[in-house]
C-alpha cells in the first residue's frame, strides 16, 4: 500500500515540477526550459528540506537537552541535517517505491541466526534496502514484513510478525530468529514478545524506537500514532501497559540503538529502555539510522556476535 501511495505522490511531484516550470517560463520570463525545470526541482527540494527542518525544530523544542559529549558544531549540525534529508529523499522517492530485499548468494554457516526486519510507521520493507545489502554480503538469511493497514492498532501487527517468523524459521531450519526493528517496529516486536514469549527469539534490536512515546506522534494519524504519543510528558496508556507486562528477563533480550539527535522521537531519551542494552549515537537523524555506516556496522556485529545459527542449505533465496 505504501508503495502505491508513494508512486502517486511522486506523480504529483512530477506534475508540480512541470507546472512550476511552465509558470516560470510564462510569468517570470525564464527562457530556457532546462533552467525552468531545474528551478522547479530546486523549489521542490526546498519544500522537502523545510519539512525535515520543521521536524528537527519540533523535536528540539519538545525534547531534552543533548548531553555534552554529543554536542555538535556547525559542520556536525549541517551533516546531521543533510544526512537526514538525503535519507528521507532516497527512502521515500526510491527505496520504498521498490520494496525489495537483497538475496544472499550463499548463506554462510555460523554467521548468525536468521533476521526478521520490521519497519516503522508508514513505511514498508523498502526501508531496509541498505541493511539488507549488508546482511546479504555477510551471508545472513533475512526477510521482512510489510505492516498493514498502515494506521492500524499496533496489536493488529502482531499476527503478521508471527507468520513471518514461522515462515523464516521454516525456510532456514532455524528454531530462533533475531528481530531488527525501526521506530514503531520496535514496539510491534515488544508486543509480539508479550504475546508469544521468548522461545523463538534470540535478540530484539530496536533502532530509534519511542519506547516511552514521542510528542511528534500527537500530530500523526492512526490508532498506532495515538499509542506512540506522549501527553503532558507521559506515554500513552498502551505503552505503560506494555512496559508493565515485561519481566527483567524479557528486557534483557532487547538492544535499543538510538540517536541523541533523533528528529522524530521527542525526547530522544524516550528510546532508552531500562533493563535493555542501550547504545546511543550522535549526529544521526531518525530516517538515516538504518543507512548510517556506524549503525550498520554495529547492527551486523550485534547480529553475528553469538554465531548461534543452525547451518542452513547454501544458496537459499529470500525476497
Amino acid at each position: 500500500m505504501i508503495a502505491r501511495i508513494l508512486k502517486w505522490l511522486m506523480l504529483l511531484q512530477v506534475l508540480a515540477v512541470l507546472g512550476f516550470a511552465c509558470l516560470a517560463m510564462q510569468a517570470w520570463g525564464v527562457a530556457s526550459p532546462v533552467m525552468a525545470v531545474l528551478l522547479a526541482v530546486a523549489m521542490l527540494l526546498a519544500v522537502r528540506a523545510l519539512i525535515v527542518a520543521r521536524n528537527f525544530w519540533q523535536s528540539r523544542h519538545l525534547g531534552s537537552p543533548v548531553p555534552p559529549e554529543y554536542q555538535l558544531d556547525v559542520m556536525g549540525a549541517a551533516r546531521l541535517f543533510l544526512g537526514e534529508l538525503r535519507a528521507t529523499l532516497w527512502t521515500s522517492s526510491w527505496g520504498m517505491l521498490r520494496p525489495r530485499l537483497h538475496a544472499a548468494d550463499c548463506i554462510t554457516p555460523g554467521q548468525g541466526l536468521p533476521v526478521l526486519l520490521v519497519h516503522g510507521y508508514v513505511c514498508n520493507r523498502g526501508y531496509w534496502t541498505q541493511l539488507s545489502a549488508q546482511l546479504a554480503r555477510a551471508g545472513i538469511a533475512h526477510d521482512a514484513v510489510d505492516l498493514e493497514p498502515i494506521v492500524a492498532d499496533i496489536e493488529a501487527f502482531v499476527p503478521q510478525v508471527e507468520r513471518a517468523i514461522v515462515a523464516l524459521c521454516a525456510r532456514t531450519g532455524s528454531n530462533r530468529v533475531i528481530i531488527v526493528a525501526h521506530s514503531m517496529g520496535g514496539l510491534v516486536a515488544r508486543a509480539w514478545l508479550r504475546h508469544y514469549g521468548a522461545a523463538r527469539v534470540a535478540r530484539i534490536i530496536t533502532i530509534g524506537t519511542p519506547h516511552h512515546g514521542t510528542a511528534l506522534a500527537n500530530l500523526a494519524a492512526g490508532t498506532n500514532a495515538r499509542q506512540m504519543s506522549r501527553i503532558n510528558g507521559a506515554p500513552d496508556a498502551w505503552l505503560a501497559q506494555l512496559a508493565a507486562s515485561e519481566t527483567p528477563a524479557l528486557r534483557a533480550l532487547i538492544t535499543s540503538m538510538y540517536s541523541q539527535h533523533d528528529n522524530i522521537v521527542a525526547p530522544p531519551t524516550s528510546a532508552h529502555l531500562p533493563g535493555a542494552r542501550n547504545l546511543a549515537f550522535g549526529g544521526i537523524g531518525h530516517v538515516a539510522l538504518a543507512s548510517d555506516a556506524r549503525v550498520l556496522r554495529q547492527l551486523v556485529a550485534e547480529i553475528t556476535i553469538k554465531c548461534e545459527a543452525v547451518q542452513p542449505p547454501c544458496c537459499s533465496h529470500f525476497s
